[in-house]
């Protein structure tokens, strides 16, 4: 790196009395959560609609749990599934895990069942924990599954028939699952053996999509995993024991550090609401006051849109909130500031570093870069490295934009089972990203574009070419392209371009209905084009360019 980024000139922008490094509590992340057992035993852990679970208690369901597991032949470094909502059994779950030795494995519950096998090929779980809808509608038809599948319901935990959760019946009981709830009873006050973690072992397997389309398992470290959650903590000034808001899905690496890990760390109750639904998220904010929170900033334009947000009473228990995982208009951050009070801090960061490298400082408010229009993503957090470099990865001049890169304590060693991809992206002794912006003088970084044609839809990644594999299976097709276009809530949205065959003929309606049930929801297309010929370069490469 040049003198311009080894001199850190972001570090003049921390907040008064910040370090500009930190020493984690903690390399463990089980060990983590054992000393919020001891400190805070009784205090609330989880809040789910009018379900409490205490430390004490998630304590023992997860020893449960992990006792089920180890019955079944679960053992060091084998991986446990977790295929759920924001519901109570996922952090229950990742507990399991590692008490039982292992690594935890999230995945999107929007996944369908291609997806699904996919992620399953590539992690091969021992064991999967799924909700009971989706073990009926996509787990049991599997050809192949693990051999030991537990279910569990969104009406676990209550006592009372909430309008918000009991609105659909429950499904009907598929052959081959297992009630999550009921193997923990038969394992009852019994306790796994003591498991401890060195920093550099895998906690997580979280998948992104890169350079190639195929999903790709970032191996999150204990270290990795303590380090980003004290950072959470120490930026943002997180307080013992008071409320986050699970606003992220915590199957995304924001719900996976900002939301559980940071809730253990600070012994503090983490408020679950299944998924985001704004009148339910609301309510669950006037219910439980949450102090904290970190979402996408579509999460945000819904919740400042609906009827109930009518002024500042509405987020007034939220000390502190930020944003990340899609592009940010700084007219909405003003916006929500002048209708109630509060400001959102941007952050940026990727599964492969763990959440944040960059964040605003709280004493701070973003600028807007004039040239393009961008708000800032912020500065460099406790021990990054971060610089711009061209395509031959020479570093550039502040002011410059390129191929951002990150290196530091919070980035993962690799890819599961793919070295060479593991190399691609680390090389240089940074990991790099795929977005394109650049440093200014000061020290703020600015996200200005993407190098890869990856569609960031409201924070949820889309590999084009994947969205393209299905549609290719349509009789009518010939040739089809995906692209992102800009979009004033999602950020980009998913656009299909297709040719047809001769004598074909379909409607963008039923390519839409075609690929709904075939995908998750938020890499359907929304917007279909239908057009004689699709652009391409002399080689019969498609030209994405000209159709976005």
């Amino acid at each position: 790196m040049p003198n311009a980024y080894d001199a850190r000139p972001w570090r003049g922008l921390y907040d008064a009395g910040q370090p500009f490094d930190l020493v984690p509590d903690h390399t463990d992340a089980l060990a983590l959560f054992r000393a919020a057992v001891r400190r805070a035993p009784d205090h609330p852990a989880l809040l789910y609609f009018d379900a409490t679970l205490t430390y004490a208690e998630l304590d023992r369901l997860s020893d449960g749990l992990a006792c089920r597991l180890r019955a079944a032949g679960f053992a060091r470094g084998d991986r446990l599934g977790i295929y759920l909502q924001n519901v109570p059994h996922f952090p229950l779950a990742l507990l399991a895990a590692w008490k039982a030795g292992g690594i935890a494995v999230a995945i999107n519950p929007m996944n369908r069942a291609r997806e699904l096998t996919n992620l399953l090929e590539d992690s091969t779980p021992r064991a999967l924990v799924c909700q009971d809808t989706l073990y009926a509608e996509v787990v049991a038809s599997l050809p192949a599954r693990p051999a030991l599948c537990l279910t569990v319901s969104a009406r676990d935990f209550q006592t009372r028939d909430d309008p918000r959760l009991f609105a659909a019946p429950p499904p009907a009981p598929a052959e081959g699952g297992e009630d999550l709830l009921a193997a923990i009873a038969r394992h009852a006050g019994e306790v796994p053996p003591t498991v401890a973690f060195t920093p550099d072992e895998t906690a997580m397997l979280v998948y992104t999509s890169g350079t190639t389309g195929v999903p790709k398992g970032a191996m999150c470290t204990h270290g990795n995993v303590c380090f980003n959650a004290q950072a959470y903590r120490d930026w943002i000034g997180l307080r013992e024991g008071e409320p986050i808001l699970g606003l992220a899905p915590l199957f995304h690496i924001t719900g996976l550090i900002g939301h559980i890990v940071a809730a253990f760390l600070t012994a503090s109750p983490l408020v679950l609401t299944y998924r985001f639904e704004p009148a339910v998220m609301l309510a669950a904010i006037a219910e439980h006051r949450p102090c904290f929170t970190i979402g996408a900033i579509t999460a945000f334009i819904a919740l400042m849109n609906h009827p109930a947000a009518q002024g500042p009473e509405a987020f007034e228990s939220l000390r502190v909130i930020y944003t990340g995982g899609a592009p940010v208009p700084a007219r909405v951050v003003e916006d929500f500031a002048a209708r109630f009070g509060q400001y959102i801090h941007n952050g940026y960061g990727l599964t492969e570093t763990n959440s944040p490298t960059h964040v605003v400082p709280r004493g701070r408010r973003a600028p807007v870069d004039a040239v393009s229009g961008a708000l800032s993503v912020g500065v460099p957090c406790y021990g990054v490295s971060a610089w711009v470099c061209d395509e031959a990865d020479r570093v550039l001049p502040p002011g410059e934009s390129g191929e951002i890169v990150v290196a530091g304590p919070m980035v993962v060693p690799g890819y599961w089972r793919k070295p060479a991809e593991t190399a691609e992206a680390m090389r240089g002794g940074g990991f790099h990203t795929g977005d394109v912006g650049f440093m200014d003088a000061e020290g703020w970084f600015y996200i200005v574009d993407r190098k890869k044609d990856m569609i960031n839809a409201a924070g949820y990644k889309v590999w084009p070419r994947e969205v393209e594999d299905v549609v290719y299976g349509h009789p009518a097709v010939r040739e089809a392209a995906v692209v992102g276009i800009a979009d004033d809530y999602r950020g980009e949205t998913v656009k299909l371009v297709v040719s047809l065959k001769p004598g074909q003929s379909v409607s963008e309606a039923e390519l839409i209905a075609f690929c709904r049930p075939r995908m998750a929801a938020y890499k359907c297309p929304r917007v279909v084009a239908i057009i004689d010929e699709l652009p391409k370069t002399p080689t019969g490469k498609i030209l994405r360019r000209e159709l976005r």
